[in-house]
């Protein structure tokens, strides 16, 4: 049995049973490892993401399953933008999660015009399943 494969039972803080082979710390080692000369200071920095809070998922100690989606997002695009390739399905796998579809502009203009269109308790209604169907699609 690997280290990996005994933590998963683990009630230790930073633990999240749905990691799978690859966690957040050993995808964001193997490509800050790609990135010569880049820290997690730097990593931090660039994306926005409080250093403090980046360090406890690199030592594990903060869980990693609730991190806000377009974190992951602006982490891709600092290691695209330092020239290491990445993906971020890679990201999303790697905190447990089921990886977006891609988000294309005239997809999200279309939602955005319906959902303009729609009276106020339409719209409350439309966000409320919206949220429900992300809720879902994060546990399966």
């Amino acid at each position: 049995m690997t280290n990996q494969q005994s933590r998963r039972g683990d009630a230790e803080p930073g633990n999240d049973p749905a990691r799978q082979d690859v966690d957040l710390t050993a995808l964001l080692e193997r490509l800050l490892a790609q990135a010569p000369g880049k820290t997690q200071k730097d990593l931090a920095s660039a994306t926005g993401i409080s250093y403090p809070t980046l360090n406890a998922w690199m030592n594990r100690t903060r869980g990693t399953s609730r991190i806000d989606p377009e974190k992951l997002r602006a982490m891709v695009e600092v290691f695209r933008g330092w020239g290491v390739r990445t993906t971020p399905r890679e990201f999303f796998e790697a905190v447990g999660r089921a990886a977006p579809g891609p988000s294309a502009d005239e997809r999200e203009a279309r939602l955005l015009k319906l959902y303009r269109q729609l009276p106020e308790a339409r719209q409350r209604a439309l966000i409320k399943d919206a949220e429900a169907m992300l809720q879902v699609s994060r546990i399966t």
